[in-house]
């Protein structure tokens, strides 16, 4: 999960690397760290400035202690083997000082290299796994950098994003993919790498989103693709459209703030050219999996971690409603290690932000090996989730920096809630004016959702009223029936991520068989009692959820509950309510979340956490 930034080329290239390490700071904070080459002539000096924590404490050592160079690399970090500190932050130097490196993943058999190489006499100074790659690499002998890489990787197992200079072989930076992200840019007489493509899109649209194995030297003349054995490869650039503004801030106080109210536009766009009012028809914009295929499938998988897990678990609900074809959800970090039943009849569904998932990238590859076809959803052209699935479906979120997801979650409802109706519509298990109907209320979501979010900006007074009752509880408990009850677990993801309150989610049917003996007076429980009048189960569910409104409020719980605009009959019966527009009953969470969302940023707020970087976690899980 750390991020990596590195440049070659004719501008200064602290500034280059500290920009780029500032739009990766969401994959790790613990510490960062720089090196840089300066040469004059055959002269040629590796300076490298480390600072455990947040990013600002790395510049301030730079301002103490400035640096020059003409190309580098670094690195901002989230802790897996050491402790995070200044020693073990990135770059890390073999014995003489003269190589770097910068590390994202995990060295798996780094113990017995260690012990190898102690034994050969190099001498250790951090207690991480990057460093033997260093010291693996000062024992070839001299060899020209790239080829030292090549002599060395075999010996590593596990996954790994490299960087690596030499000031011994000057003006290259040689980049390895096997399992975490890597983005390599190229300019005009300059190139560059990152974990993610917003570090560089500032400088260049013009990518290069590197496969496992392989390898890319990158110079001032240009970028050089090769596999793990040597052999050149296409470089086989894409140019990437996003504009690197989205990733900025825009005036608001923390990006998950301006990505909860990104999120109409992120709906909007997953919209485009996917649905039709007047012809009343979804379509897929990726034609890999034909209809035809797609008719023949008896089963679906899907298969995500985290907040797209919970997109999993409602997808379920969709596409048994919408297209009748039975669905089970599976983590991603515990798929294939249950030996799944697949063949040709099934297709296997991965959804991830960022298409990078090391455990959701896992099984794709166990469906793959059993026969299953693969699609992916993902917010992130050009990741791997997305290149090596048969087809794909982008959600067009935009980029999102927050930890805490949010408009990628919504996004990907939405993409699952047209991916349902179209395969409904292929199967002709959906009626026409259903399908008509379910159109039309996808077409009016993101008006929907900019008229929920404008009303709670300009009424604040609820949103204000429980943060100050409730923001020092120590546990909150989510409940929800049907397609609600992943919202309820996304509630719960969230408070828990960036206020470090616990908070549970819970099917609220489930309530006598056990969470009862929790409620008392100090227990908030919020209740997702949103329904949908026009459809009789959705009316049904709703008033078993108030019969358990009662329950919680005849043992002295605090209820929350999120309802319909206008709802008095759920009003009158919790301590709370906030409301949201009516809609069908499988897109109601697209506009329950949000509420939700913004109570978990006000908590964090009023409980002074970092919203946009909590504690131990990082943005892309690309290791297991």
């Amino acid at each position: 999960m750390c991020g990596i930034v590195g440049y070659v080329g004719p501008r200064e290239v602290v500034p280059v690397i500290l920009d780029g390490l500032k739009r990766l700071e969401y994959r790790g904070y613990d510490s960062a760290g720089l090196a840089v080459v300066e040469c004059h002539g055959d002269e040629r000096r590796l300076d490298v400035r480390r600072a455990e924590g947040k990013l600002a404490n790395l510049e301030a050592a730079l301002a103490a202690h400035p640096l020059r160079g003409d190309y580098g690399l670094g690195h901002t970090r989230w802790a897996t083997h050491g402790r995070p500190s200044e020693e073990n932050a990135h770059p890390h130097r073999d014995c003489s000082g003269e190589i770097v490196v910068v590390h994202n993943g995990i060295i798996e058999n780094y113990l017995a290299l260690k012990r190898e190489l102690l034994a050969a006499g190099h001498r250790f100074r951090t207690e991480t796994d990057t460093e033997v790659i260093a010291h693996l690499l000062e024992a070839q002998n001299g060899l020209p950098l790239e080829a030292a890489v090549l002599a060395v990787l075999p010996r590593l197992k596990g996954v790994y994003a490299l960087g690596l200079i030499s000031a011994r072989d000057p003006g290259k930076i040689v980049v390895v993919r096997n399992g975490p992200p890597v983005v390599v840019g190229a300019g005009d007489g300059e190139s560059f790498v990152a974990s993610d493509a917003p570090a560089i899109l500032h400088y260049t649209r013009e990518l290069l989103f590197m496969d496992d194995g392989d390898m890319a030297v990158l110079t001032t003349a240009g970028v050089r693709r090769f596999d793990f054995q040597g052999r050149e490869r296409p470089l086989r650039l894409t140019h990437v459209g996003w504009d690197p503004i989205a990733a900025e801030k825009g005036g608001y106080k923390h990006f998950m703030l301006k990505e909860i109210h990104e999120q109409p536009r992120a709906v909007r766009d997953s919209l485009v050219g996917r649905i039709s009012v007047e012809q009343a028809r979804a379509y897929l914009d990726d034609e890999r999996l034909t209809g035809e295929r797609l008719r023949q499938f008896s089963a679906l998988r899907i298969v995500a971690c985290g907040t797209s897990w919970h997109a999993a678990l409602a997808g379920k609900f969709m596409f048994e409603r919408l297209a009748r074809l039975p669905v089970e959800v599976d983590y991603g970090s515990e798929f294939r290690y249950r030996d799944p039943l697949l063949d040709n009849r099934h297709l296997t569904l991965l959804i991830s932000q960022s298409g990078e998932t090391a455990d959701t990238l896992a099984a794709l590859r166990e469906a793959r090996a059993k026969g299953s076809a693969t699609l992916a959803i993902c917010n992130a052209i050009g990741s791997l989730l997305a290149r090596e699935a048969d087809a794909a479906l982008l959600t067009h979120a935009g980029p999102e920096i927050g930890v805490a997801s949010t408009k990628a979650f919504t996004a990907q409802l939405t993409v699952l809630a047209v991916l349902a109706l179209h395969l409904g519509q292929l199967r002709g298990s959906l009626p026409g004016p259903e399908a008509a109907r379910f159109i039309a209320a996808l077409e009016a979501l993101p008006g929907q959702l900019q008229s929920l979010l404008s009303r709670l900006d300009r009424d604040p007074a609820v949103l204000d009223e429980l943060v100050v009752r409730f923001h020092r509880c120590s546990d909150f408990l989510y409940l929800g029936r049907g397609i609600h009850y992943p919202i309820a677990l996304e509630g719960a993801l969230k408070l828990k991520e960036i206020s470090y309150i616990h908070a549970e989610g819970y099917p609220a049917g489930e309530m006598k068989h056990g969470p009862n003996a929790l409620i008392d007076e100090n227990l908030p429980v919020v209740f997702l009692a949103a329904y949908d009048p026009d459809d009789p189960g959705s009316r049904l569910r709703y008033e078993k959820t108030l019969s358990n409104v009662q329950e919680v409020t005849a043992r002295g719980g605090k209820v929350i509950a999120i309802v319909n605009d206008g709802d008095e009959e759920a009003a009158a019966l919790a301590s709370y309510t906030l409301s949201v527009p009516r809609a069908p009953e499988l897109l109601l969470p697209i506009l329950e979340i949000v509420p939700l969302q913004l109570l978990a940023y006000l908590f964090a707020l009023r409980r002074g956490c970092d919203v946009d970087q909590p504690r131990n976690l990082a943005k892309s899980v690309t290791v297991e």
